[in-house]
Protein backbone atom coordinates (compact mmCIF):
# COMPACT_ATOMS: atom_id res chain seq x y z
CA UNK A 1 0.00 0.00 0.00
CA UNK A 2 1.41 3.56 -0.76
CA UNK A 3 2.32 5.72 2.24
CA UNK A 4 1.66 9.43 1.33
CA UNK A 5 5.21 10.79 3.17
CA UNK A 6 5.96 14.27 3.87
CA UNK A 7 8.39 14.86 0.96
CA UNK A 8 4.97 14.70 -1.79
CA UNK A 9 4.26 17.46 -2.91
CA UNK A 10 0.99 17.51 -5.09
CA UNK A 11 -0.32 19.69 -7.76
CA UNK A 12 -4.14 19.37 -7.36
CA UNK A 13 -5.18 20.47 -10.60
CA UNK A 14 -7.77 18.72 -13.10
CA UNK A 15 -6.07 16.74 -15.83
CA UNK A 16 -7.13 17.47 -18.87
CA UNK A 17 -10.27 14.73 -20.61
CA UNK A 18 -9.23 13.42 -24.36
CA UNK A 19 -5.22 13.56 -23.28
CA UNK A 20 -3.83 9.76 -24.56
CA UNK A 21 -1.97 9.28 -21.77
CA UNK A 22 -5.06 10.26 -19.17
CA UNK A 23 -5.80 7.67 -16.41
CA UNK A 24 -2.05 6.92 -16.28
CA UNK A 25 0.29 7.20 -13.63
CA UNK A 26 4.09 7.48 -14.98
CA UNK A 27 7.36 7.80 -12.43
CA UNK A 28 9.90 9.80 -14.21
CA UNK A 29 13.38 9.04 -11.91
CA UNK A 30 15.84 12.10 -12.67
CA UNK A 31 13.47 14.05 -13.17
CA UNK A 32 14.35 17.34 -11.40
CA UNK A 33 16.09 18.97 -14.62
CA UNK A 34 16.73 18.75 -17.60
CA UNK A 35 15.95 15.90 -19.92
CA UNK A 36 13.70 14.02 -17.10
CA UNK A 37 12.06 17.54 -16.32
CA UNK A 38 11.38 18.06 -20.03
CA UNK A 39 10.11 14.14 -20.20
CA UNK A 40 7.66 14.78 -17.06
CA UNK A 41 6.42 17.85 -18.24
CA UNK A 42 5.32 16.22 -21.76
CA UNK A 43 3.70 12.93 -19.65
CA UNK A 44 1.55 15.45 -17.69
CA UNK A 45 0.60 17.37 -20.87
CA UNK A 46 -0.41 14.18 -22.53
CA UNK A 47 -2.76 13.61 -19.31
CA UNK A 48 -0.44 11.17 -17.19
CA UNK A 49 -0.21 11.59 -13.61
CA UNK A 50 3.27 12.01 -13.48
CA UNK A 51 5.67 11.63 -10.18
CA UNK A 52 8.90 13.73 -10.38
CA UNK A 53 11.78 12.06 -8.23
CA UNK A 54 15.14 13.29 -7.86
CA UNK A 55 17.03 14.59 -4.73
CA UNK A 56 16.51 18.35 -4.78
CA UNK A 57 12.99 19.31 -3.51
CA UNK A 58 13.26 22.38 -4.88
CA UNK A 59 13.86 21.64 -7.91
CA UNK A 60 11.22 19.27 -7.63
CA UNK A 61 8.76 21.15 -6.77
CA UNK A 62 9.73 24.19 -9.62
CA UNK A 63 8.65 21.29 -11.75
CA UNK A 64 5.74 19.90 -10.22
CA UNK A 65 4.05 24.16 -10.15
CA UNK A 66 5.51 24.38 -13.82
CA UNK A 67 3.11 21.17 -14.38
CA UNK A 68 0.38 22.29 -12.31
CA UNK A 69 0.77 25.88 -14.57
CA UNK A 70 0.02 23.95 -17.78
CA UNK A 71 -2.92 22.26 -16.62
CA UNK A 72 -1.40 18.97 -15.64
CA UNK A 73 -1.05 16.81 -12.44
CA UNK A 74 2.14 15.90 -10.61
CA UNK A 75 3.47 15.25 -7.34
CA UNK A 76 7.29 15.26 -6.32
CA UNK A 77 8.96 12.32 -3.96
CA UNK A 78 12.37 12.83 -3.07
CA UNK A 79 14.64 10.00 -4.39
CA UNK A 80 18.50 9.24 -3.43
CA UNK A 81 19.29 6.17 -6.24
CA UNK A 82 22.88 5.64 -4.95
CA UNK A 83 21.84 2.30 -2.88
CA UNK A 84 19.17 -0.31 -2.89
CA UNK A 85 17.54 1.42 -0.33
CA UNK A 86 16.86 4.75 -1.70
CA UNK A 87 15.60 2.58 -4.90
CA UNK A 88 13.08 0.68 -2.69
CA UNK A 89 11.68 4.00 -0.98
CA UNK A 90 11.41 5.18 -4.02
CA UNK A 91 9.21 2.70 -5.17
CA UNK A 92 7.19 1.87 -2.13
CA UNK A 93 6.51 5.95 -1.96
CA UNK A 94 5.37 5.77 -6.07
CA UNK A 95 3.00 2.95 -5.56
CA UNK A 96 1.16 1.30 -8.90
CA UNK A 97 2.61 2.62 -11.72
CA UNK A 98 1.50 2.18 -15.34
CA UNK A 99 4.94 3.29 -16.68
CA UNK A 100 7.85 3.96 -15.59
CA UNK A 101 11.11 5.95 -17.02
CA UNK A 102 14.38 5.21 -16.00
CA UNK A 103 16.33 8.61 -16.39
CA UNK A 104 18.34 9.19 -13.36
CA UNK A 105 22.00 9.11 -14.16
CA UNK A 106 25.04 10.43 -12.79
CA UNK A 107 26.55 12.42 -15.67
CA UNK A 108 30.42 11.53 -16.12
CA UNK A 109 33.21 14.24 -17.62
CA UNK A 110 35.13 12.77 -20.09
CA UNK A 111 38.24 10.91 -19.22
CA UNK A 112 41.18 8.96 -19.93
CA UNK A 113 40.27 5.38 -18.57
CA UNK A 114 43.71 5.16 -16.40
CA UNK A 115 42.73 8.16 -14.89
CA UNK A 116 38.77 6.83 -13.72
CA UNK A 117 38.98 6.74 -10.07
CA UNK A 118 37.36 3.30 -8.53
CA UNK A 119 34.61 5.63 -6.69
CA UNK A 120 33.49 7.38 -9.78
CA UNK A 121 33.21 3.58 -11.43
CA UNK A 122 31.28 2.39 -8.28
CA UNK A 123 28.76 5.30 -8.67
CA UNK A 124 28.39 5.43 -12.09
CA UNK A 125 27.28 1.90 -11.89
CA UNK A 126 25.08 2.44 -8.78
CA UNK A 127 23.16 5.11 -10.06
CA UNK A 128 23.59 4.60 -14.24
CA UNK A 129 22.25 0.34 -14.18
CA UNK A 130 21.44 -0.39 -10.39
CA UNK A 131 19.01 1.63 -9.87
CA UNK A 132 17.32 0.96 -12.95
CA UNK A 133 17.68 -2.70 -12.75
CA UNK A 134 16.42 -3.02 -8.77
CA UNK A 135 13.64 -0.30 -9.91
CA UNK A 136 12.28 -2.29 -13.02
CA UNK A 137 12.33 -5.45 -10.61
CA UNK A 138 10.00 -3.89 -7.81
CA UNK A 139 8.25 -1.93 -10.62
CA UNK A 140 7.27 -4.60 -13.62
CA UNK A 141 5.58 -7.53 -11.93
CA UNK A 142 2.63 -5.04 -10.49
CA UNK A 143 2.61 -3.58 -13.84
CA UNK A 144 2.16 -7.05 -15.18
CA UNK A 145 -0.72 -8.30 -12.78
CA UNK A 146 -2.59 -5.23 -13.70
CA UNK A 147 -2.72 -5.94 -17.48
CA UNK A 148 0.31 -4.56 -18.19
CA UNK A 149 2.41 -1.35 -18.98
CA UNK A 150 5.33 0.85 -20.58
CA UNK A 151 8.65 1.10 -19.40
CA UNK A 152 11.10 3.59 -21.21
CA UNK A 153 14.58 3.34 -20.19
CA UNK A 154 17.15 6.45 -21.43
CA UNK A 155 20.01 5.15 -22.87
CA UNK A 156 22.71 7.24 -25.32
CA UNK A 157 24.54 7.80 -28.56
CA UNK A 158 27.51 6.63 -26.44
CA UNK A 159 26.55 3.15 -25.98
CA UNK A 160 26.02 2.15 -29.51
CA UNK A 161 29.12 3.74 -30.64
CA UNK A 162 32.96 4.32 -29.17
CA UNK A 163 34.15 7.73 -28.23
CA UNK A 164 37.42 7.77 -26.64
CA UNK A 165 37.32 9.01 -22.66
CA UNK A 166 33.84 7.92 -22.52
CA UNK A 167 34.50 4.55 -21.53
CA UNK A 168 32.65 4.28 -18.10
CA UNK A 169 29.71 6.25 -19.22
CA UNK A 170 29.33 4.52 -22.61
CA UNK A 171 29.63 0.98 -20.80
CA UNK A 172 26.85 2.46 -18.43
CA UNK A 173 24.54 2.95 -20.88
CA UNK A 174 25.37 -0.30 -23.54
CA UNK A 175 24.08 -2.11 -20.54
CA UNK A 176 20.78 -0.16 -20.75
CA UNK A 177 20.60 -0.75 -23.85
CA UNK A 178 20.85 -4.98 -23.27
CA UNK A 179 18.81 -4.72 -20.34
CA UNK A 180 16.13 -3.44 -22.35
CA UNK A 181 16.45 -6.27 -24.55
CA UNK A 182 16.14 -8.86 -22.00
CA UNK A 183 13.29 -6.80 -19.86
CA UNK A 184 11.60 -7.09 -23.34
CA UNK A 185 12.03 -10.71 -23.67
CA UNK A 186 10.84 -11.12 -19.84
CA UNK A 187 7.72 -8.84 -19.69
CA UNK A 188 6.98 -8.46 -22.97
CA UNK A 189 4.67 -11.69 -23.25
CA UNK A 190 2.97 -10.37 -19.98
CA UNK A 191 1.67 -7.33 -21.37
CA UNK A 192 4.87 -4.64 -19.86
CA UNK A 193 6.75 -3.16 -23.32
CA UNK A 194 10.22 -1.91 -22.46
CA UNK A 195 11.91 0.17 -25.62
CA UNK A 196 15.02 2.54 -25.41
CA UNK A 197 15.38 6.07 -26.13
CA UNK A 198 19.09 7.26 -27.01
CA UNK A 199 19.48 10.63 -27.00
CA UNK A 200 22.71 12.19 -29.40
CA UNK A 201 24.36 15.82 -27.43
CA UNK A 202 21.05 17.69 -26.05
CA UNK A 203 21.08 20.86 -24.59
CA UNK A 204 20.37 21.19 -21.36
CA UNK A 205 21.46 23.50 -18.48
CA UNK A 206 24.42 20.87 -17.54
CA UNK A 207 25.42 20.32 -21.34
CA UNK A 208 25.12 23.93 -22.70
CA UNK A 209 29.03 24.89 -22.23
CA UNK A 210 29.47 21.17 -23.88
CA UNK A 211 28.02 22.74 -27.32
CA UNK A 212 30.39 24.69 -29.08
CA UNK A 213 33.24 21.79 -28.65
CA UNK A 214 31.50 19.38 -30.29
CA UNK A 215 29.83 21.47 -32.94
CA UNK A 216 32.30 20.67 -35.41
CA UNK A 217 30.59 17.00 -34.81
CA UNK A 218 26.76 18.32 -35.02
CA UNK A 219 27.86 19.96 -38.36
CA UNK A 220 28.75 16.58 -39.88
CA UNK A 221 25.37 15.59 -39.16
CA UNK A 222 22.04 15.29 -41.26
CA UNK A 223 20.51 17.89 -38.31
CA UNK A 224 23.27 19.87 -38.09
CA UNK A 225 22.82 20.76 -34.29
CA UNK A 226 22.31 19.32 -30.93
CA UNK A 227 19.17 18.37 -29.97
CA UNK A 228 16.23 19.96 -27.56
CA UNK A 229 15.15 17.83 -24.37
CA UNK A 230 11.54 18.65 -26.13
CA UNK A 231 12.71 16.20 -28.72
CA UNK A 232 13.89 13.59 -26.19
CA UNK A 233 10.80 13.72 -24.44
CA UNK A 234 8.39 13.64 -27.07
CA UNK A 235 10.05 10.20 -28.46
CA UNK A 236 9.74 8.84 -24.72
CA UNK A 237 6.13 9.87 -24.61
CA UNK A 238 5.57 8.21 -27.80
CA UNK A 239 6.83 4.78 -26.79
CA UNK A 240 5.07 4.82 -23.53
CA UNK A 241 1.72 5.23 -25.36
CA UNK A 242 -1.17 3.38 -27.39
CA UNK A 243 1.09 3.93 -31.07
CA UNK A 244 4.24 2.10 -29.77
CA UNK A 245 1.90 -0.86 -28.88
CA UNK A 246 3.68 -2.98 -31.17
CA UNK A 247 7.00 -1.77 -30.59
CA UNK A 248 9.15 -4.21 -28.06
CA UNK A 249 12.71 -3.99 -27.31
CA UNK A 250 13.24 -1.14 -29.80
CA UNK A 251 15.86 1.68 -29.44
CA UNK A 252 15.03 5.09 -30.81
CA UNK A 253 18.04 7.28 -31.34
CA UNK A 254 16.76 11.38 -30.91
CA UNK A 255 20.60 11.86 -32.12
CA UNK A 256 20.03 14.16 -35.25
CA UNK A 257 21.76 11.20 -37.34
CA UNK A 258 24.75 11.18 -35.71
CA UNK A 259 24.48 7.19 -35.24
CA UNK A 260 23.24 6.88 -39.35
CA UNK A 261 25.84 8.76 -41.44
Amino acid sequence: MHTRTDTDIDAHTDTRTGTPLAGRTALVTGSTDGIGAAIARTLAARGAMVIVSGRSAERGRDVVDAIAAAGGRARFVRADLADGAGVRALAEAAGPVDILVNNAAMLITPSPTADVAEELIDGALAVNVKAAFLLTGLVAPGMAARGGGAIVNLGSVNGLRGAAHSALYSATKATVHSLTASWAAEYGPRGVRVNTVAPGPTVTDKTVLLMDHIQPVLDRTPAGRAGRAEEVAAAVAFLAGDDATHIHGATLTVDGGLTAV
